[in-house]
């Protein structure tokens, strides 16, 4: 259970700091001299990929939890 626990704990600190690009809008802001119109862009596709995330997870400890009560 540790295991597990650390290793999602793990993973979710590492992923913020991916950089999430398409092709195009790399190919755009790559042109650009100042960054802090790219560095934008990646923590907007960041933060709109972990909402999703974030609500499954919930829901499946939800339910998780609510099959533990029920079967004890």
């Amino acid at each position: 259970m540790k295991q597990r626990l650390f290793f999602i704990l793990f993973s979710f600190l590492f992923f913020i700091e991916t950089n999430a690009q398409c092709a195009m809008c790399r190919a755009v802001l790559e042109s650009e001299e100042s960054q802090s119109a790219a560095e934008g862009i990646n923590d907007g596709i960041v933060y709109l990929m972990a909402i999703p995330y974030l609500l499954i997870g919930g829901l499946g400890y939800y339910i998780y939890k609510k099959y533990r009560t029920l079967k004890k």
